[in-house]
């Protein structure tokens, strides 16, 4: 029975050594992981799942799969392909895709997407919704895309592509966080320390609503103090935990805060949170792939757990641009 993989990326001695275990070449392999990359699909709304996966210049393997959001429009759909794109971008995967394998024909905005990468007329991709296939016929991507527009027709040849480093020249300035242009923000160890602080904060039994908790309430009490605004959430005044919980149950028991609550040090961290987000946004936006518009945008999102994950808008040349994260 076929299985999810267990992480979006195969590192190259394991890719090796799958391959050798099957006796295939490493393009060889990748059809025969489509259908582990398809159960990595959510397709909330057309019940189609497309699986990608791709082998990059230094022998890693990863993967990409459909994504779409219930309650809105298919195009905000992540496509399987972008997902694979954006996965080996994000994972330092550069700096060229040798091979694609996917199981349905890209669309003609993916297609317009990947045109984005240096050197695209070098990788050799292969449509195939079958699981084994010993001696998959890979073809140039021209194949798919003729007579394509793309970068080279509107940029310099020296500037960076998808997958290659950028560098925006963007500056954020405002009472808390000044960065000066040309500096990439370095959170080094203060960010590790934070995110301890953050487990320890969610840990601590009075905060349990913060944490997203499931367990029902009934009833709760906080001050005219607005509290937590601290990436996890922010907890309503007059309502309780509710809001912050996540919760659609009614409270049962609360706990009563008042401005003395946060003289433990979390006010501090709560300072510390929006700086490190948005340090990382801003570091996201520097990374961007924006040339046609000139905005670059980045985002940074904190879970209740303290833990950081951070995104850059991209947009192709022939195309109306779209973010992806």
């Amino acid at each position: 029975m076929v299985q999810p993989p267990s992480s979006f990326i195969i590192s190259s001695t394991e890719a090796e050594n799958l391959a050798n275990s099957k006796n295939l070449t490493l393009p060889q392999l990748l059809p025969s992981l489509l259908k582990s990359a398809q159960l990595l699909a959510r397709p909330l709304i057309s019940n189609f799942s497309v699986g990608a996966v791709g082998l990059s210049s230094d022998g890693r393997v990863f993967f990409g799969a459909n994504v779409e959001f219930e309650n809105l429009p298919l195009h905000h759909t992540i496509h399987a392909e972008q997902f694979l794109i954006t996965n080996i971008a994000a994972h330092g995967g550069g700096p060229k895709v040798m091979n694609i394998a996917v199981t349905a024909a890209p669309c003609g905005h993916c297609r317009q997407f990947l045109q984005e990468l240096r050197g695209v007329d070098d990788i050799k991709i292969v449509i195939t919704d079958q699981e084994q296939v010993y001696e998959p016929v890979y073809e140039a991507f021209s194949a798919i895309l003729p007579y394509a527009f793309g970068p080279c027709d509107l940029l310099d040849h020296t500037h960076p592509l998808i997958l290659e480093k950028c560098s925006n020249e963007i500056s954020l300035k405002d009472e808390i966080f000044e960065a000066i242009k040309g500096n990439e923000p370095d959170l080094g160890d203060g960010l590790r320390e934070t995110i301890d602080k953050n487990e320890e904060f969610v840990g601590n039994e009075g905060f349990t609503a913060a944490r997203g908790s499931h367990a029902p309430l009934k009833s709760s009490v906080v001050s005219d103090t607005e509290i937590l605004s601290n990436g996890f959430s922010e907890l309503a005044k007059d309502e309780g935990f509710a809001a912050a919980r996540g919760s659609h149950a009614p409270v049962e028991m609360g706990v009563v805060i008042d401005a003395s609550d946060l003289s433990n040090g979390y006010s501090e961290l709560i300072d510390e949170n929006e700086e490190i987000l948005k340090r990382e946004a801003f570091a996201a936006a520097r990374g961007s792939h924006a040339p046609y518009s000139g905005c670059p945008s980045g985002v940074a999102l904190m879970d209740c757990e303290g833990k950081v994950y951070k995104g850059s808008y991209m947009e192709s040349a022939a195309c109306n641009p779209r973010g992806y994260g």
